[in-house]
Order: structure tokens, then C-alpha cells, then sequence
């Protein structure tokens, strides 16, 4: 289930509020909500969830006793274990060791398991370099592992960040809508941008290969690089804005990536939890700066390259991790300074034509696949078979148009423009009709059923 669909939205999440408002227990009620939520898509993998939960919960508290040095590199292993098995176990043994043993098949993948997964092994760290203090209970931490705005697809949350929230919360009117806002706006990411640039892109990359001309190469590309922001920085909007509602403050997820001028500012600024987890938890832990470039440079190869291996378990996600860490390594060893001192446009062209071949390799479902595009994007392609309007059509066309648009900061832009010169008390209204009128206009694509995939599903 997402957020995006008729059961959550018109169904589950009114009666979720109601019960919220209304009963005393307000953490049990999320706890429960949220289980209900996961086994409503997972069914009996819910009991996965919760029992990983209680055997971190057991670790933590180990780990918070002192006395038990086993406990940290236990409890990690038994969550790498867990997902090691579920993601990776048919790619490492038919893939790389090539035995054959799981076939065209393979375990379950879990939906939200790489983030539950993060997320426990985050607060057993945590509580082994004494960054937070453990679940006053086996609900408390379940609350936390288990929470529905995040479970499916982050933000990536450290349990010092909701452990007072969790223990004591006060949510005012403000609080309310502007988690109302936030959800809002990242429900309108999501289902007209995002979905909407979804049908070219998958249209695109459906054709047949040896017909991929440079049209079909560039309009697939690019409205992939379109589909996967807004899908993704939408559901994180939404999580942040359901969080906020309840009286929970989720860190921001994505800060306009597509305006960069390097690779390095781009992972500053996109899936900014994840890339900040690898960060704290393995490139500092490996040596990060501090043991000579050599070393340095290494750290940041290991580190993409896992992070490309996280996002699933294929030889293309591993390529593009690794086409990361080798841009970053050349910014690092000089390229960095080229672009510093270069045309803002220049190193924003550079950035951009990086971050879409990227995405190319990310969204190929084989080398050979995309070996095709980015031929076909250079000009090495067959001949135009196709027509524009055969890919596109006049409503994908303007959603992709204001997709450019609003990738940029031009809300920020707006409210220090004209925000000052606005009455105070015309800003509340004219915010309110805004965003009631754009959930209208979202309910209605949601409820004519359109074309709505999620991307971090694969994840």
C-alpha cells in the first residue's frame, strides 16, 4: 500500500486520524496502525518486522548494560544476515557464484526491508557510542522501527530524533497543517509529476532495442530523471508531513539535488538520510579523510559502491554505485576545483549530464540495455521509427514541463520575493485554498485510476 492509493487516503487514514484524536493511547494506536499498514501489502512478513524489532530491543539492551562486547557486532550481523538473505541470496548464488540454485525465483523481498534494516542497526550503533539511550520498551522501539509515514521508504530516522517525541509530544494547530502541507504537495509530486513523467519513461525503455533512437533514448532518460525525483522526494514530503501531523519531526530527505554543480554537492542534497547513513556508519568507520587520499579515495569507492548494491540486488544497481564513486573520487582529486572556479551553468551542464547517464544505468534492466540508450544519446542509435506523440502526450508533456520547473527552488524563491510584501493575514487563506485545491485535483487523477507506480518498491 502507498500513500498515493484509494485504501490509505480515503479509507485507512481517516479512520487512523479519528482513532488518533479520539483514544488516550496515542502510540499504541500508531504502533498498531502501522502493523496493520505493513501486513496489509506484506501479510505474514509482518511477524519479520516484529520479530527483528524484539531481538534488537534484547541486543539494545546489552549493549546498554556495557558488559556484553559481543552484543554490537552480534546484532549487526544478525540484520545483515536477515537482509543479506532476503535481497541478495539469489543474486550472490546465481548470479555471482553461479549455481543456479534459486532459479528464475528467490526469496520474498519484504517491502521496506533495506530501511527497517538500516534503521535497527542505526540504533544499535547509536547506543554503542552512547548517541542515545535505549527503548524504554519492546513499543517504544517498535513504535520506532515500525512507524507507517517512514516504513516503506524513509526517511532513515535515528531513534534520538523521535525517542522525546516518542516519550512526550505536544501537536498544536501549526504543526498540523503544515504536516497537512507537506503531505499535500508531496501527494501532488508524486501522482501528477511524478506518475505522469512514469508513462513516457516506461514507454520508453519498453521499446524494443534495436529501435532505440536517439528521441526515444533522450525522452526516456530525461523523464526517468523526472520520475524518479518527484516520486521519491514526494513520498519522502508525504512522510515528513504524516510525521509532523502526529508530532514527529522528520529530517528533510531532499533539497533540490537537480540545481547542483557537482556530484559531491548532488549526495548533499539527495536522499539526504541515506547518503548521511553510509556517511556516519561506514565511510567515518572505515578511516573516512583521515588515514591519506589513497585511502580516502578507496573509502569513497566502497561506500557507493555499496550504496549502489543497496538499492537492489543487480549488476546495473553495482555499476551505477560505482560510476558514483568514481565521479566523486575525480571531483576529489581535482575535478572539484575545476568546477568551483568553472561557468555556474558549465558545472551545473556537467552535473546534470552525469546525474541522467546515471540514472540511465539505474533504470536498465541489463548493460546491454543501457549500452543502447546511451549509444542512441550520443548519436550511434538506428534511425527516428517513432513519432514524439507516440511517447508523449499533451498532459505528460506539461506535467514534465512544470516537473523542470519545480525541480528548481522556485518556491523559495517565491515566498522571499513576494513573501514580505504579502498581507500576514492573506498568506493563511490563500495557502489553504492552494493546497485544498490541489488535493481535489490529485484525488481526482488518484480516483480515475491512473498510471501510478513507485519506484523504491524495488527497494
Amino acid at each position: 500500500m502507498v500513500f498515493s492509493s484509494i485504501p490509505f487516503l480515503f479509507f485507512l487514514f481517516p479512520l487512523f486520524l479519528l482513532l488518533y484524536l479520539v483514544l488516550p493511547w496515542k502510540n499504541l494506536c500508531i504502533l498498531a496502525f502501522s502493523l496493520v499498514f505493513y501486513a496489509w501489502g506484506e501479510g505474514i512478513f509482518v511477524l519479520l518486522l516484529l520479530a527483528t524489532t524484539f531481538v534488537n530491543f534484547g541486543i539494545g539492551k546489552a549493549i546498554a548494560g556495557g558488559s556484553a562486547r559481543w552484543a554490537l557486532p552480534l546484532g549487526v550481523a544478525i540484520n545483515l544476515g536477515i537482509l543479506a538473505y532476503f535481497k541478495y541470496a539469489a543474486f550472490l548464488i546465481d548470479e555471482v557464484l553461479a549455481l543456479d540454485v534459486f532459479g528464475s525465483g528467490g526469496p520474498h523481498l519484504p517491502l521496506g526491508i533495506s530501511f527497517f534494516i538500516f534503521q535497527s542497526i542505526t540504533y544499535l550503533v547509536d547506543l554503542q557510542r552512547r548517541e542515545a539511550r535505549p527503548a524504554r520498551s519492546f513499543s517504544d522501539l517498535a513504535l520506532y522501527i515500525a512507524m507507517f509515514p517512514q516504513l516503506i521508504a524513509g526517511p532513515i530516522v535515528r531513534y534520538a530524533t523521535v525517542a522525546e517525541a516518542i516519550a512526550d509530544r505536544q501537536i498544536d494547530g501549526k504543526d498540523v497543517r503544515r504536516g497537512a502541507s507537506y503531505f499535500v504537495v508531496g501527494l501532488a509530486c508524486k501522482t501528477l509529476i511524478a506518475d505522469n513523467a512514469a508513462k513516457v519513461a516506461d514507454a520508453a525503455f519498453a521499446v524494443d532495442l534495436s529501435t532505440v533512437d536517439a528521441m526515444t533514448a533522450w525522452l526516456g532518460s530525461l523523464t526517468y530523471t523526472l520520475q524518479i525525483y518527484f516520486d521519491f522526494a514526494g513520498y519522502s514530503l508525504m512522510a515528513i508531513g504524516l510525521g509532523r501531523i502526529m508530532g514527529f519531526r522528520f529530517p528533510q530527505n531532499f533539497d533540490h539535488p537537480y540545481v547542483s554543480r557537482s556530484i559531491t554537492e548532488f549526495w548533499r542534497r539527495w536522499h539526504i538520510s541515506l547518503s548521511t547513513w553510509f556517511r556516519d556508519y561506514l565511510y567515518i568507520p572505515l578511516g573516512g579523510n583521515r588515514m591519506g587520499p589513497a585511502r580516502t579515495y578507496l573509502h569513497l569507492f566502497i561506500v557507493f559502491l555499496l550504496c549502489g548494491l543497496w538499492h537492489g540486488a543487480a549488476w546495473t544497481f553495482v555499476a551505477w554505485g560505482m560510476f558514483h564513486g568514481l565521479l566523486l573520487v575525480v571531483e576529489r582529486v581535482g575535478m572539484g576545483r575545476v568546477l568551483g572556479s568553472a561557468p555556474r551553468w558549465l558545472a551545473h551542464a556537467y552535473t546534470l549530464t552525469c546525474v541522467v547517464v546515471g540514472w540511465v544505468l539505474f533504470r536498465s534492466e541489463t548493460f546491454a540495455q543501457a549500452g543502447m540508450f546511451l549509444r542512441a544519446m550520443v548519436g550511434l542509435g538506428p534511425e527516428s521509427q517513432r513519432h514524439f506523440s507516440e511517447l508523449v502526450s499533451h498532459e505528460s508533456l506539461s506535467f514534465a514541463c512544470l516537473g523542470v520547473l519545480f525541480s528548481m527552488p522556485v518556491g523559495r524563491w517565491l515566498r522571499e520575493r513576494y513573501g514580505p510584501s504579502m498581507p500576514a493575514s492573506a498568506i493563511g487563506p490563500a495557502r489553504f485554498a492552494a493546497i485544498c485545491c490541489l488535493f481535489v485535483l490529485c484525488s481526482i487523477y488518484i480516483l480515475a485510476g491512473t498510471y501510478s507506480p513507485f519506484i523504491y518498491f524495488r527497494f
